[in-house]
């Protein structure tokens, strides 16, 4: 493994590496390159990050515990688990980090009204709870096939005062809602701030999502250290654009010792149209304002995508994960559909946890690689959300009646 300094990237440009950049229309250059200055004054601005820390502590409830998952460790009698537990946090999911990163950042530059996109819906909830705290008009952008299985996130989001739009464009899922958000912003961007859900798109936005979730990675390395006194063995975070997996994995990037792996939605199978596993059989291309591993046929149109998981189907990867992917210091695996909802029983009936279907796959990954692993490993998955919002969903595989 290539030395890696996690403070390196992106360079000047927004790049990481060969990936990243500003692949956008010219009329938001002058709002990317606003946004990008604002946000370097504002984090040496110790006001901004004093404002910031007291409302993720007094508003959204961290530090999230480090819990040590004992029911699924004397399951699966290898290593010793521990879950992250981001679920916990208000709204229900990590997104609440950045929304109010972002929020604050836009109350900077006297923006007024908020615009996001959401999938499985948590970020739409995080944006709007934010909007709401400080009194700004917020529009979400939402597939309609996403509105559709993600009913009760619309609702939170419509009691929270936001008007949520329905996308049926395309796969109406969320690639088509960014689409959406990003023909508003250019329409409004003197008074709109887009607070992007992951570390996706054009630069400043894969570094800004990633630095407001590093959070997650710094309180998990300062638990581990207290609870067992030395580092983790295994970190394992699901992906879909990657904003808590690069947030989880940040502070262990400089740590060798510190194996890392993502878990991408393998859907029903490795096969063209029903995943988005985009390091199984993707390739190098641009995608709504980065470049980085897509899903794409030989003509580079965008592929169809598949996942049990709403927060799970876009179409590419968050082009710092394709930068560490290159230099061998995370590893990507998928889990299917199937193994997914599994993994989903499996930790409510055994820690009286219902995760949310997408950090299902990444236990679903450690109940596959922990048997075989001794008891003296340290493994940590990262509880990204709770499963309040996939239950309807999941009730539909799981409780059928024989």
């Amino acid at each position: 493994m290539i030395s890696i300094d996690p403070e390196s990237v992106p360079d000047s440009t927004g790049h990481f590496g060969s990936y990243g950049g500003m692949f956008v229309p010219e009329t938001l250059m002058t709002a990317l390159q606003d946004l990008d200055r604002e946000y370097r004054a504002a984090t040496a601005d110790p006001e901004f990050q004093h404002e910031l820390d007291g409302l993720l502590k007094n508003f959204c409830g961290r530090p999230t515990p480090l819990y040590f998952a004992e029911g699924l460790t004397h399951l699966l009698g290898g290593a010793k688990i521990y879950l992250k537990r981001e679920d916990l946090l208000h709204t229900g999911a990590h997104k609440i980090n950045n929304a109010m990163g972002q929020i604050l950042l836009a109350r900077r530059m006297g923006k007024t009204r908020i615009i996001a996109e959401t999938g499985a819906g948590q970020h739409g909830v995080a944006t709007a709870t934010a909007a709401a705290r400080f009194g700004l008009e917020c529009v979400i952008y939402m597939g309609a096939v996403d509105m559709e299985r993600q009913a009760l996130n619309v609702a939170r989001m419509k009691f929270l005062g936001a008007k949520v739009v329905s996308v049926t464009a395309g796969q109406a899922t969320l690639k088509e809602a960014i689409n959406e958000a990003m023909r508003d912003w250019v329409t409004n961007v003197r008074n709109t701030h887009y607070i992007l859900g992951s570390a996706l798109g054009s630069h400043p936005y894969p570094m800004i999502v990633r630095d407001f979730h590093k959070v997650i990675g710094e309180e998990t390395k300062r638990q581990i250290l207290q609870i067992e006194g030395r580092l983790p063995d295994h970190l394992v975070a699901c992906v879909g654009g990657g904003s808590n997996a690069i947030g989880f994995f940040h502070a262990f990037l400089g740590d060798p010792s510190v194996r890392l792996t993502g878990v991408e939605a393998g859907g029903r199978g490795i096969t063209r149209g029903q995943h988005a596993a985009r390091f199984q059989g993707g390739k190098l291309g641009v995608l709504q304002g980065t470049k980085t591993w897509v899903l794409a046929d030989e003509n580079g149109q965008i592929e169809l995508t598949h996942s049990v998981s709403a927060g799970l189907d876009y179409a590419a990867i968050g082009p710092e994960h394709s930068y560490y992917r290159d230099r061998e210091r995370i590893a990507y695996d998928f889990a299917t559909d199937d193994e997914a909802l599994a993994a989903f029983q499996t930790l409510a009936k055994n820690e009286g946890i219902i995760p949310a279907l997408e950090s299902a796959h990444a236990i679903a990954h450690v109940i596959k690689i922990a048997p075989s692993l001794s008891r003296e490993t340290l493994l940590i998955a990262n509880l990204s959300g709770r499963g309040d919002k996939d239950v309807q969903q999941a009730a539909e595989f799981l409780l059928q009646a024989p």
